[in-house]
Order: C-alpha cells, then sequence, then structure tokens
C-alpha cells in the first residue's frame, strides 16, 4: 500500500480487509437518480456561464432544494464515506462528510488534482494553460504568478485605494443609469457596471468600454459549457488571447497588466492565459454582490447593521469591512456560485469504507454541505455572524465559499474588497428597495436557487 495517502491509524474502524477493497458503488437506480436530480440540472444551469432559461426554470421548479434531498437519500442509504457513481468506464466518487470534504481540499493538488478531464475539457475553450489545468511544475509556476499579482496572502492589495475610486466611479454611473429608468436598478445596469470594473482593474481605464472583449469572453464561456460536446473556437480564443496580450503590453499604470509587467515570468507562466480565468472568476463576485444586496434589501436588522459601517468607513480609502465581507461570504454559503468541485486522484488513496482507485473523479456538491437541514441549523436563514468571529467548526460543516486549502482561490480577498466597497457604495446615501422581496423575508426559510437575473430594485 505505499501508494495510500492517508495511513490506516487515522480510520480505527477500517478493517485489515478492507485495505483490499474498493470504496462501495450506489446501486444503479440511485446512480440514474443521482445524475439527473442532483449533477445534470446543475450543468444544464451553465458552470461556466450561466443560462438564464435554464437558472428560471431551476428557481421555479426549485430544482437545487431537490439535489440538497438527493444528497440527503444518498447519505442516508449508503452513510457519510465516499461512496462511487455507477458509471461504465469511468470512476466517479461522490463526498458526502464535511472531514473528507477538507481533507479532498487539503490534499490537493497532490494527490487530488484540480485538473480533471471534465474541467479541462471545459477551460481549454478559453484559457488551455491555466493554473486550474496545469499539473506538476507548470502548475506551481503558474498558481505563484497568480498569488503574487492577485497578492493572495494580504487582506488589501497594494493598488486597493486605486479601485477603490474606480468602485466609486462606476456606482455613480450605475445609479444614474438606474434613474434612467424610473429609478429601477436591474441586472443589466448593475452587470455592466460590474465588468466596467473589471475591465478597469485588470486591464486600465482603456478597457472600460471595451464591450468587445467581454463578448468574446461571453462566446467562448458559453461554449465551454458543452466542454468535449463541442469543438474549440481555436481562431476566437487566439482573437481574444491577442487581446489580452495588447493590453498587457500598454501595461497601464494602477492596474493589473501594469502590475503584470514588473512580475518575473518564466516560459511555463503563460500570463495571458492567466487573464481570462480572472475575467470569467469575477462573474461570480458580481452576482454574489446583486444577491448580498437583495438579503440586506429584505432583512432590516442586518441592513442597519451595515449602514452603520458604511457610515463609519472613510471614502475613497480601501478597508476592511467585517459586516459586509460576512454578508457576502453568507451569499455564497446559500448560493454557491461554484457548485460543483471536482479532483482527480493522481494515486490510490485510503478512505474508512476502502480504497478509492487511482483516476477517480471527486465531486463535491457545496450546496448540499452548506444547506444541509439535517445537520445545519442555520441552513436556510441568513446568518452573516457565521462568518464574524470564530469561523464555522469544520468538524460538522465544510462552509466553503473559496474553496480551501492550497488550490483556495488566489483571488478571495481581492473579491471580497471589491464585492464590499461596491455594496458600500450602493448603499451610501440610497435606500434600496427589492421588488418581491417577500421571498427573502425574515422567519421564512431562504429558497434554494435565486435567479440574480430576475432581481429588481428601486432606488429611491
Amino acid at each position: 500500500m505505499s501508494n495510500v495517502v492517508s495511513p490506516i491509524a487515522q480510520y480505527p474502524a477500517l478493517s485489515a480487509a478492507s485495505e483490499s477493497e474498493t470504496i462501495p458503488e450506489i446501486g444503479v437506480a440511485d446512480t440514474l437518480a443521482a445524475l439527473f436530480g442532483i449533477f445534470l440540472p446543475t450543468v444544464a444551469k451553465g458552470v461556466i456561464m450561466r443560462r438564464p432559461a435554464m437558472l428560471a426554470i431551476a428557481e421555479a421548479l426549485d430544482l437545487d432544494r431537490r439535489a440538497i434531498r438527493g444528497m440527503q437519500r444518498i447519505r442516508d442509504k449508503y452513510g457519510s464515506a465516499p461512496v462511487r457513481l455507477r458509471i461504465p468506464g469511468r470512476s466517479f466518487a461522490v463526498v458526502l462528510d464535511p472531514q473528507d470534504v477538507h481533507r479532498v481540499l487539503a490534499e490537493s493538488p497532490d494527490p487530488f488534482a484540480t485538473a480533471t478531464l471534465e474541467k479541462t475539457a471545459t477551460l481549454a475553450h478559453f484559457e488551455p494553460k491555466n493554473v486550474l489545468i496545469s499539473r506538476g511544475a507548470e502548475r506551481a509556476d503558474r498558481r505563484h504568478y497568480n498569488e503574487q499579482v492577485l497578492e493572495a496572502h494580504r487582506p488589501i492589495h497594494q493598488m486597493a485605494d486605486q479601485f477603490v475610486r474606480i468602485v466609486e466611479s462606476e456606482a455613480a454611473r450605475l445609479r444614474a443609469d438606474a434613474w434612467k429608468q424610473n429609478r429601477i436598478l436591474n441586472w443589466k445596469i448593475f452587470s455592466d457596471a460590474w465588468f466596467r470594473i473589471v475591465r478597469r482593474i485588470i486591464f486600465g481605464d482603456a478597457a472600460s468600454e471595451d464591450n468587445e472583449l467581454s463578448s468574446t469572453m461571453a462566446k467562448l464561456r458559453y461554449r465551454a459549457n458543452w466542454a468535449y460536446l463541442l469543438p474549440q473556437r481555436r481562431a476566437l480564443r487566439e482573437e481574444l488571447l491577442t487581446r489580452i496580450k495588447t493590453y498587457m503590453q500598454r501595461a497601464e499604470p494602477n492596474s493589473l497588466a501594469g502590475m503584470m509587467a514588473h512580475i518575473p515570468v518564466t516560459g511555463q507562466t503563460a500570463p495571458e492565459h492567466q487573464v481570462p480565468q480572472w475575467l470569467f472568476a469575477f462573474d461570480a463576485p458580481g452576482m454574489t454582490t446583486f444577491r448580498s444586496l437583495a438579503l440586506l434589501a429584505s432583512h432590516p436588522e442586518q441592513a442597519r447593521a451595515a449602514r452603520q459601517e458604511i457610515a463609519a468607513r472613510h471614502s475613497t480609502q480601501a478597508q476592511l469591512l467585517p459586516f459586509l465581507r460576512a454578508t457576502v461570504l453568507e451569499s455564497l454559503r446559500l448560493w454557491p456560485t461554484s457548485p460543483l468541485i471536482l479532483r482527480e486522484s493522481n494515486s490510490p488513496t485510503l478512505w474508512r469504507n476502502g480504497v478509492m482507485p487511482a483516476k477517480s473523479s471527486l465531486i463535491i456538491f457545496s450546496p448540499f454541505f452548506h444547506r444541509d437541514d439535517e445537520r445545519l441549523p442555520f441552513a436556510n436563514n441568513f446568518a452573516p455572524k457565521l462568518w464574524m468571529g470564530n469561523p464555522p467548526n469544520q468538524q460538522t460543516s465544510a462552509l466553503i465559499p473559496f474553496s480551501e486549502g492550497p488550490a483556495t482561490c488566489p483571488g478571495r480577498e481581492l473579491v471580497l474588497l471589491l464585492t464590499t466597497m461596491m455594496i458600500s457604495e450602493l448603499l451610501s446615501g440610497t435606500k434600496v428597495r427589492l421588488e418581491n422581496r417577500e421571498r427573502l423575508a425574515p422567519g421564512k426559510p431562504l429558497p434554494a436557487t435565486l435567479n440574480h437575473f430576475r432581481l429588481r430594485f428601486e432606488l429611491k
């Protein structure tokens, strides 16, 4: 058992005989129920680019709630140790216990690689040399580069004050655009402002109105939703990468591109292939900001706490806003923007119910762990205090809004800074009223799906 990662002593309930046993498979009927009730509906909504029609269907049919129930049924029937789906030719394992989630993420990228077959087929459509689908020395090089540019280990990025000024100017423009629409703020107005912020932060002010860049990304991302079922549009991808390299060569000051010009690279780094991931990944914080605004607009007590924190901050200065950060993290818990976290085992690994074969794809369905109402008393409530003070108990929960471990999102701190500053600007001096806020009213279980495309606010 020299290839087994975890020692048998870690699993005292494991018998000696089971060291040679493979972790069990669930039945054919249960596999089909998992595929059609949990995983396919999640994929259908669009894991790389959200499909508005499918998201509306998921909300109307409460598909996410049904998926969580489906995961609970698997655990009730087979126990909390990982189990395999009965799929010919492939080994898929479903993680069911919080401690196993923490193990998989802590032991990434080896033995649990981030570069799974499905993820590689998906992301290769627009970033074939990105860190998430790299291995070995290439991955280490690209990960280090991402951490340097995004300053993963600093709570406040060195260019944060400039970024906050960008947020302030775009929030002011957003208000003006909403006023032209009878003071209605919808997703279209918000997302236009959000992606202007993203482009300016990554490339500088020259990219502010480069909607063609975002359009090209959207085309490639829609295609990436189909992974290996559709051929790659290589010419369009090259057009995107060329456009990115042009901005990188310009290296506008007070932008990430300007910072990149001073960070050493190697022949393996492929910096232009790291940037599309940032453009793609910043879509999720936009959704989360909009949903966070909906939570605050429908929960008066938490809204008061948010406004008190906002009133105390210094304008144009980047700073940590603990309650707004907690609100954003709580929004991500309630409605994860990365519902499927995938890993692939490089070697056989030992678990308390047997051995998982090498090349097994592990599936972590984050909505199940975030909204498991059989084990989490706060599962369906808005509870931002979870994220203030002591972190959630890792023994009983796996709340992973940005993943965790060595492969955690390197942009976490920058994302939390920008989202909280955007919420701060939108709530400063403005009353925000959510239409149809009864669905999110305090005291009622929050919906398992919240369609950000259909959220509308009235600004006063």
